[in-house]
C-alpha cells in the first residue's frame, strides 16, 4: 500500500515538471517573436517609422505655402498690370486730347494783335501805319513758326521737284534757262523740321 502511493505521487510530480518546461518553452517563443504593435512594415517591405510621415506632411505643408504665396503674387502682379494699363490709356488719351496746349498759347498773342489792328483800322485813317503794324504782325507769326520747326520751301526760279513741288499749270517761257523751273509760286509750301508739311503749288515754264 505505501508502495503504490509512493508511486502516485512520482507521476504527479513528473507531470507537474513536464507542464513547468512546457510553459517555460511557450514563454521563450513568445519573447523571440516580434510584435505586431511596436513595428509596422509597409505594404512594399519598408519599415514606415512615425519620424518618415512627419518628413512627407512637412515637405507637402512646405509645397503647399510656397504656392499659396505664388498664387498671391500673380494676383497681386496682375492687379498691378491692370492699373497701370489704364493709368497709360488715360494719360494717353489726355495727351492727344491736350498735345496742341503750349502751341495754341502761342497763337494767341498773334490773335490779340490781329483784334489791335482792326480797331486801329476802324479809327486811323493813315494807310501807312496800318501796313507797319500788319507787317509787324507778320513777322511776328514767321518767327512763330520758325521756333516751332517749320520753315518756307524755297521754290521761286529753282528747278521743279516732285518731290518738293505740285504743279499746277504750265506756260510757255522765252528764255530757254526758266524752262523745267518754277516761274511763280501760287501757295508756298513748309517743311516741318526735314519733313514736306505741305507741297508748294506752283507754275512751271516750258
Amino acid at each position: 500500500m505505501m508502495k503504490k502511493k509512493t508511486h502516485e505521487k512520482e507521476e504527479i510530480k513528473d507531470n507537474a515538471g513536464n507542464k513547468a518546461t512546457d510553459n517555460k518553452d511557450n514563454t521563450e517563443k513568445k519573447e523571440n517573436q516580434p510584435s505586431n504593435e511596436s513595428v509596422k512594415t509597409s505594404t512594399n517591405g519598408v519599415e514606415d517609422t512615425p519620424s518618415d510621415t512627419d518628413k512627407v506632411k512637412a515637405e507637402v505643408r512646405a509645397v503647399e505655402e510656397k504656392l499659396a504665396e505664388m498664387q498671391d503674387k500673380y494676383i497681386r502682379l496682375s492687379a498691378e498690370f491692370d492699373n497701370y494699363r489704364k493709368r497709360t490709356l488715360r494719360e494717353k488719351m489726355e495727351l492727344s486730347k491736350y498735345a496742341e496746349e503750349n502751341l495754341l498759347l502761342k497763337v494767341i498773342p498773334l490773335m490779340d494783335d490781329f483784334e489791335r489792328a482792326r480797331q486801329h483800322m476802324d479809327s486811323d485813317s493813315d494807310i501807312t501805319a496800318i501796313k507797319n503794324g500788319i507787317d509787324i504782325i507778320h513777322n511776328k507769326f514767321g518767327e512763330f513758326l520758325k521756333q516751332n520747326g517749320i520753315k518756307e520751301i524755297e521754290s521761286l526760279n529753282g528747278n521743279f521737284n516732285v518731290d518738293l513741288h505740285e504743279a499746277v499749270s504750265k506756260v510757255q517761257v522765252d528764255d530757254n534757262e526758266k524752262k523745267g523751273k518754277v516761274v511763280d509760286v501760287v501757295l508756298k509750301g513748309y517743311y516741318l523740321h526735314d519733313k514736306v508739311l505741305r507741297f508748294s503749288k506752283v507754275v512751271v515754264g516750258e
